[in-house]
């Protein structure tokens, strides 16, 4: 018997570092970024249909029409490239806070990707699930691949695999604020004399390690964005104070994050930091696809 459904767990990012290159013709900007993986994740249960009947529901938070779902459009995608599903019934229990940084809606689209190509009938490369993947958004490429660790630039979509780092505990600080990816980009702009690139990030030989990691990695909207909200520094201080030996916003932000000792204690964090503290680990493996009979 033949699976008829897929379970992934659509695991989280955290940008160790980020730099904003040159603007592109096109007007989006260049990045050079360092992605991994962190082990909370949203569950998405994908089950295609032979009638064209497509629908997505999202329990656990509400975020808008169906159709504007990166899982949704990635069910769409993987269908008009490959002639298969006609149709699908897709469900998120989310746990990936939205606007944070942290690439919940394009893990969910990664997940959908994975989980249809591992019930199609005739599977595609992950080339062409990447380049499928390219088409929907810029953290998706990644959040596609089986890589726990990367380096990518672009707009996020061409990757250099990495060998995982040890896991480590990584605190996510979650404040009563989101940014919205679009005004970070403006802040970038405004704060730039001229439209020349940041330094590129590091080396790959300095992230063989999270001791020589934390030397290098910067996030460039981290300024910008602590112009507009002042007490990011101050957590990010904090969270250094604690013990994190790398500490910063991921993304555009709001989520703050620390990379402290595999199981450290962190309950004192939860009562002296703002916000909603949300304790979870990097991981040196992407989550599989689990098929269902």
């Amino acid at each position: 018997m033949s699976a008829k459904v897929a379970r992934v767990a659509a695991q989280a990012k955290l940008n160790l570092g980020l730099r904003i290159l040159a603007r592109e013709r096109g007007g989006y900007h260049s990045i050079e970024t360092l992605f991994a993986r962190i082990a909370l994740a949203d569950t998405v249960t994908i089950r295609p249909r032979d009638e064209e009947e497509r629908a997505v529901v999202v329990h656990g938070i509400e975020v808008g029409p169906q159709e504007q779902n990166l899982a949704y459009r990635a069910a769409c995608a993987y269908g008009d490239a490959t002639g298969w599903p006609h149709g699908f019934d897709i469900q998120i229990e989310k746990r990936i806070p939205v606007g944070g940084g942290l690439g919940g809606g394009s893990a969910d689209a990664g997940a959908v990707l994975r989980g249809l190509n591992a019930l199609a009938p005739r599977p595609i490369s992950e080339a062409e699930l990447l380049r499928i993947a390219m088409t929907i958004g810029s953290d998706v490429p990644y959040l596609t691949s089986t890589e726990p660790f990367a380096l990518a630039w672009g707009r996020g979509e061409r990757l250099l695999a990495l060998p995982a780092l040890p896991e480590r505990t990584a605190v996510l600080v979650l404040p009563d604020f989101t940014v919205a990816t679009a005004d970070a980009y403006e802040w970038i702009v405004a704060s730039r004399q001229t439209d020349v690139p940041s330094p590129r990030l590091v080396s790959v030989p300095d992230l063989a390690t999270w001791d020589t990691l934390k030397e290098h990695v910067v996030n460039d909207f981290e300024g910008v964005v602590a112009d507009h909200h002042p007490e990011i520094p101050t957590i990010i201080g904090q969270l250094r104070e604690f013990g994190a030996s790398i500490a910063g916003m991921s993304g555009s932000g709001s989520t703050l994050f620390g990379i402290l000792p595999l199981f450290a204690d962190t309950a004192a964090l939860t009562s002296a930091l703002p916000g909603t503290i949300v304790p979870t680990r990097t991981v040196t493996r992407v989550a599989g696809v689990e098929l269902v009979e």
